[in-house]
Protein backbone atom coordinates (compact mmCIF):
# COMPACT_ATOMS: atom_id res chain seq x y z
CA UNK A 1 0.00 0.00 0.00
CA UNK A 2 1.51 3.16 -0.97
CA UNK A 3 0.90 6.00 1.54
CA UNK A 4 1.11 9.83 0.50
CA UNK A 5 3.53 12.29 2.44
CA UNK A 6 0.11 13.15 3.99
CA UNK A 7 -0.88 9.98 5.19
CA UNK A 8 2.89 9.26 6.33
CA UNK A 9 2.88 12.60 8.94
CA UNK A 10 -0.76 11.52 10.08
CA UNK A 11 -0.14 7.77 10.27
CA UNK A 12 3.35 8.97 12.58
CA UNK A 13 1.68 11.53 14.66
CA UNK A 14 -0.82 8.31 15.59
CA UNK A 15 1.75 6.40 16.04
CA UNK A 16 3.79 8.81 18.25
CA UNK A 17 0.49 9.29 20.66
CA UNK A 18 0.89 5.46 21.10
CA UNK A 19 4.18 5.57 22.26
CA UNK A 20 3.92 7.86 24.46
CA UNK A 21 0.60 6.65 25.85
CA UNK A 22 2.05 2.61 26.04
CA UNK A 23 3.41 1.66 29.39
CA UNK A 24 5.62 -0.93 26.89
CA UNK A 25 5.90 -2.16 23.42
CA UNK A 26 6.75 -5.10 21.90
CA UNK A 27 8.40 -5.27 18.22
CA UNK A 28 7.85 -8.22 16.28
CA UNK A 29 9.06 -9.48 13.29
CA UNK A 30 5.99 -11.47 11.56
CA UNK A 31 7.56 -12.91 8.53
CA UNK A 32 6.34 -16.50 7.22
CA UNK A 33 3.90 -16.62 9.82
CA UNK A 34 0.62 -17.29 7.96
CA UNK A 35 -2.76 -15.46 8.60
CA UNK A 36 -4.36 -17.36 10.51
CA UNK A 37 -1.88 -17.62 13.22
CA UNK A 38 -1.84 -13.68 13.21
CA UNK A 39 -5.71 -13.57 13.52
CA UNK A 40 -5.30 -15.67 16.34
CA UNK A 41 -2.47 -13.66 18.31
CA UNK A 42 -4.19 -10.75 17.23
CA UNK A 43 -7.07 -11.98 19.53
CA UNK A 44 -5.06 -12.62 22.26
CA UNK A 45 -4.19 -9.23 22.19
CA UNK A 46 -7.39 -7.77 22.21
CA UNK A 47 -8.40 -9.53 24.72
CA UNK A 48 -5.81 -8.45 27.07
CA UNK A 49 -6.28 -4.40 25.87
CA UNK A 50 -2.86 -4.48 23.51
CA UNK A 51 -2.93 -2.85 20.41
CA UNK A 52 -1.57 -4.78 17.54
CA UNK A 53 -0.76 -3.37 14.22
CA UNK A 54 1.82 -3.58 11.23
CA UNK A 55 3.72 -0.64 10.73
CA UNK A 56 5.79 1.14 8.21
CA UNK A 57 9.60 1.42 9.35
CA UNK A 58 9.90 4.77 7.91
CA UNK A 59 6.74 5.74 9.64
CA UNK A 60 7.93 4.63 13.24
CA UNK A 61 11.32 6.43 12.77
CA UNK A 62 9.10 9.33 12.06
CA UNK A 63 7.58 9.10 15.11
CA UNK A 64 10.35 8.86 17.09
CA UNK A 65 11.88 11.95 16.21
CA UNK A 66 12.44 14.02 18.86
CA UNK A 67 11.41 11.34 21.29
CA UNK A 68 13.89 9.74 24.04
CA UNK A 69 14.04 6.43 22.05
CA UNK A 70 15.11 8.41 19.21
CA UNK A 71 18.76 8.04 20.97
CA UNK A 72 18.93 4.55 21.11
CA UNK A 73 19.14 2.20 18.28
CA UNK A 74 15.67 1.27 18.14
CA UNK A 75 15.62 2.66 14.81
CA UNK A 76 18.42 0.61 13.62
CA UNK A 77 16.56 -2.64 14.37
CA UNK A 78 13.54 -1.57 12.25
CA UNK A 79 14.00 -3.57 9.29
CA UNK A 80 11.71 -5.77 7.42
CA UNK A 81 8.31 -6.27 8.55
CA UNK A 82 7.88 -5.16 11.47
CA UNK A 83 4.04 -4.88 13.52
CA UNK A 84 4.09 -3.35 16.94
CA UNK A 85 2.38 -4.75 20.60
CA UNK A 86 1.50 -1.44 22.54
CA UNK A 87 0.62 -2.37 26.39
CA UNK A 88 -0.51 0.37 28.01
CA UNK A 89 -2.03 -1.06 31.52
CA UNK A 90 -0.04 -3.67 32.22
CA UNK A 91 3.51 -3.56 31.14
CA UNK A 92 4.07 -7.75 30.73
CA UNK A 93 0.80 -8.13 28.83
CA UNK A 94 2.02 -8.05 25.10
CA UNK A 95 5.07 -10.17 25.99
CA UNK A 96 3.81 -12.95 27.81
CA UNK A 97 1.09 -13.40 24.79
CA UNK A 98 4.24 -13.13 22.44
CA UNK A 99 6.05 -15.63 24.90
CA UNK A 100 3.21 -18.22 24.96
CA UNK A 101 2.54 -18.06 20.96
CA UNK A 102 6.07 -18.49 20.45
CA UNK A 103 6.33 -21.84 22.60
CA UNK A 104 3.23 -23.64 20.60
CA UNK A 105 4.94 -24.96 17.90
CA UNK A 106 7.38 -24.58 14.76
CA UNK A 107 5.01 -22.60 13.05
CA UNK A 108 4.23 -20.11 16.59
CA UNK A 109 8.54 -19.88 16.65
CA UNK A 110 8.43 -17.90 12.95
CA UNK A 111 6.96 -15.16 14.87
CA UNK A 112 10.68 -13.18 16.18
CA UNK A 113 11.06 -10.43 18.65
CA UNK A 114 12.84 -7.70 16.97
CA UNK A 115 13.10 -5.87 21.11
CA UNK A 116 10.97 -4.41 23.42
CA UNK A 117 10.16 -0.83 24.69
CA UNK A 118 9.66 -0.38 28.78
CA UNK A 119 9.19 3.13 30.40
CA UNK A 120 11.78 4.33 27.87
CA UNK A 121 14.20 1.92 28.25
CA UNK A 122 15.23 -0.43 25.11
CA UNK A 123 15.08 -4.25 25.70
CA UNK A 124 16.68 -6.54 23.24
CA UNK A 125 14.69 -10.01 22.23
CA UNK A 126 15.53 -12.20 25.08
CA UNK A 127 15.36 -9.35 27.72
CA UNK A 128 12.06 -9.12 26.40
CA UNK A 129 11.15 -13.00 26.29
CA UNK A 130 13.15 -13.51 29.52
CA UNK A 131 12.49 -10.90 31.87
CA UNK A 132 9.51 -8.57 30.58
CA UNK A 133 7.51 -11.35 29.97
CA UNK A 134 8.07 -12.69 33.21
CA UNK A 135 7.03 -9.77 35.54
CA UNK A 136 3.99 -10.28 37.84
CA UNK A 137 1.03 -8.35 36.05
CA UNK A 138 -1.31 -6.43 37.05
CA UNK A 139 -4.19 -8.64 38.89
CA UNK A 140 -0.88 -10.38 40.36
CA UNK A 141 0.06 -7.15 41.55
CA UNK A 142 -2.73 -6.38 43.20
CA UNK A 143 -3.16 -10.04 44.56
CA UNK A 144 0.52 -9.62 46.29
CA UNK A 145 -0.35 -6.24 47.65
CA UNK A 146 -3.72 -7.71 49.19
CA UNK A 147 -1.74 -10.23 50.92
CA UNK A 148 0.65 -7.94 52.10
CA UNK A 149 -2.53 -5.80 53.81
CA UNK A 150 -4.07 -8.69 55.13
CA UNK A 151 -0.98 -10.21 56.98
CA UNK A 152 -0.91 -7.66 59.88
CA UNK A 153 -5.13 -7.96 60.35
CA UNK A 154 -4.42 -12.10 60.23
CA UNK A 155 -1.34 -11.60 62.94
CA UNK A 156 -3.45 -9.52 65.30
CA UNK A 157 -7.03 -11.93 64.73
CA UNK A 158 -4.35 -14.68 65.76
CA UNK A 159 -3.31 -13.06 68.62
CA UNK A 160 -6.59 -11.89 70.04
CA UNK A 161 -7.85 -15.36 69.69
CA UNK A 162 -4.90 -17.38 71.17
CA UNK A 163 -5.58 -16.97 74.95
CA UNK A 164 -8.72 -18.42 74.62
CA UNK A 165 -7.74 -21.07 72.40
CA UNK A 166 -4.67 -21.91 75.15
CA UNK A 167 -7.98 -21.99 77.69
CA UNK A 168 -9.61 -24.37 75.68
CA UNK A 169 -6.74 -26.91 75.37
CA UNK A 170 -6.44 -26.19 78.80
CA UNK A 171 -9.90 -27.17 80.31
CA UNK A 172 -9.82 -30.12 77.07
CA UNK A 173 -6.58 -31.56 78.92
CA UNK A 174 -8.46 -31.34 82.42
CA UNK A 175 -11.33 -32.89 81.35
CA UNK A 176 -9.27 -35.41 79.72
CA UNK A 177 -7.53 -36.08 83.24
CA UNK A 178 -10.61 -36.37 85.15
CA UNK A 179 -11.86 -38.81 82.64
CA UNK A 180 -8.88 -41.13 82.66
CA UNK A 181 -9.05 -40.73 86.58
CA UNK A 182 -12.35 -42.33 87.47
Amino acid sequence: MVMTRQEKVEKAAVIRERIDRASSMVFLDFGGVNVGLITDLRKRFRQVGVDYEVVKNNVVRKALEGHPLAETDLGDRLKGMTAIAWAYEDPSAAAKIVRAFRKEGDAHEKLEIKCGVLDNELLDATEVENTLATLPGKDEIRAMLLAQLMAPAESLVRQLNAPGQNLAYALDAYERKQNEGS
